[in-house]
């Protein structure tokens, strides 16, 4: 089932805003005139009266649920729309750099701040860097063959269903404008290699239903900065050659061998851009990894 949280916080701020705003202005002053006129009922004791003014000025049930909750929404909206969200991996495509169960952070402003649900930029602040991870949203093709969803880089020949909103994260590995080229676990920019140092095999926990013993891990080096990535020797990621058209940009996974990316689906168009993944703040994946903790993303 495809849940839509942002879309659900807007409609329950809106719609706990609206209702206490309704209130504010058409009942509150009709309570507080009611409650005028009691005080003003000299036959009664002043604790009758008091407990009558009371009675009079209480809001409705769902007016208190709505004053209670609406800056808390409003709040909550705020912070994850234009400063961070919250992401879990699902999937081993990012080892060695992102791990199954890892929480991880999305800075929101880091290339333009968007509207909540639409999705569109008012406020251009940045680019992407080549070597950022970033999370997008799915931008490849469904198509329905037989009566089954099947997701494809290419047009569909066969009828087109809606795409899911569902979110990818990858290294972004070519801008507008570059070529790149994979072969033989060898990433090209434009023509020249991207320096790769082996640093050893891979030890630690594997992707679900894969054997990751034999993997290489590697240093490469996309920009001023280095990061890990690995290949595995018995298996060969898609290659060819590519040339990122403008407006979009080319992603791949660090887990070369096992990642669905840009080489299979396509580009990623700047209005899929959710944001940059900057900092590791939980690991749960059966236990808690207590090293993972507060780990910067690189």
């Amino acid at each position: 089932m495809n849940f839509d949280l942002a879309l659900v916080l807007v409609i329950l701020t809106a719609l706990s805003g609206v209702i206490w705003l309704i209130d504010k202005l058409a009942f509150a002053p009709s309570r507080a005139r009611q409650a005028s006129t009691i005080e003003e009922i000299s036959a009664l004791s002043e604790a009758e009266r008091k407990a009558r003014m009371l009675e009079a000025l209480r809001e409705p049930v769902i007016t208190e649920y709505a004053r209670s909750f609406f800056p808390v929404l409003l709040l909550i909206l705020i912070f994850r729309s234009f400063i961070a969200e919250p992401f879990k991996i699902p999937s081993g495509s990012m080892m060695p750099t992102l791990l199954v169960g890892d929480f991880i952070l999305v800075n929101k402003f880091a290339y333009g701040l968007r509207l909540p649900v639409l999705n569109t930029k008012f406020l251009d602040v940045g680019e992407p860097q080549r070597g950022d991870v970033v999370v997008f949203r799915y931008p490849g093709y469904q198509c329905e063959r037989n009566g089954k969803a099947v997701r494809s880089g290419n047009p569909c020949y066969e009828p087109q269903i809606p795409v899911p909103k569902q979110d990818y994260i990858k290294r972004i590995v070519g801008l507008p404008g570059d070529e790149i080229t994979y072969r033989n676990k060898i990433l090209y920019v434009n023509g020249n290699e991207i320096p790769q140092t082996y640093v050893g095999p891979y030890i630690g926990p594997s992707e679900p239903g894969r054997n990751m013993d034999s993997a290489q891990v590697k240093d490469e080096k996309l920009s001023d900065t280095s990061h890990r990535m690995m290949t595995l020797p018995q298996t060969s990621g898609r290659e060819g050659s590519w040339t990122v058209p403008e407006s979009s940009y080319f992603a791949m996974g660090d887990n070369r061998d096992s990642s669905a990316d840009s080489r299979y689906w396509g580009f990623v168009p700047e209005n899929a851009l959710v944001g940059r993944a900057f900092l590791i703040w939980m690991n749960w994946d059966n236990s808690i990894d207590y090293r993972r903790i507060g780990t910067i993303i690189k």
